[in-house]
């Protein structure tokens, strides 16, 4: 099963391919088939004719939950600034392993935000995974549990501020380029830098 992903809410029946319309309850089935989980949104008439009985014992079963269909909100100008749900969305569609941690603790951060809830926990190859649902979109997120020690919190959560704060691509610090060139002397030469004048390579 993929370690983490997101899955959107349908915006249709996957029984009979209606289109959810705004405020209709929809019935959600998640299910292991091995690969990765596979969702399925079905509208209240054919949970009711085709689903109410039986459901969890369909192979594969892992959750189920009922929710409100939202209709999604007009198009509007693009979030400039970096939040806590707009990186973690990136971090999930770059799939990196290098990023399980930092992923973790911003679905924590929106969880306690009420941004987000655990729907479901499960245990795949030893280690713990949590299945969060977005309450507005009704996005499905499959967050991995990277079962950070205490010594490692600080390293990870100073990850987190600076994708917060720069996003993906931090600028690279000028000052650090500044350090690697050579500064010139009076007759506008570069000067030797510090290694290449040091005893030992002088000798070499």
């Amino acid at each position: 099963m993929t370690d983490w992903n997101i899955q959107s809410r349908a915006h249709a029946c996957e029984a009979c391919g209606k289109i959810f319309v705004d405020k209709e309850v929809y019935h959600t089935l998640l299910f292991d088939d091995r690969a990765a989980c596979h969702r399925s949104d079905i509208c209240h008439p054919c949970w009711e004719k085709q689903y109410s009985e039986g459901a969890r014992d369909r192979k594969g079963f892992i959750s189920y939950w009922q929710g409100v269909y939202e209709a999604p909100p007009p198009p509007s100008e693009p979030i400039q600034k970096e939040n806590a749900e707009s990186v973690l969305r990136k971090l999930i569609a770059l799939n990196e392993p290098h990023y399980i941690p930092a992923a973790y603790i911003l679905a924590v951060m929106l969880e306690r935000k009420r941004l987000l809830k655990i729907k479901e926990q499960l245990v795949r190859d030893g280690r713990r995974v949590f299945i969060y649902e977005h309450p507005k979109s009704g996005d499905v997120f499959t967050i991995i549990d990277p079962g950070l020690q205490l010594n490692q919190l600080e390293a990870v959560q100073h990850d987190v501020a600076s994708l917060l704060e720069h996003g993906l691509n931090p600028p690279v610090a000028a000052a650090a380029e500044t350090a690697a060139a050579p500064e010139p002397n009076a007759n506008g030469e570069p000067t030797a830098s510090v290694e290449a004048s040091s005893p030992a390579q002088r000798i070499e």
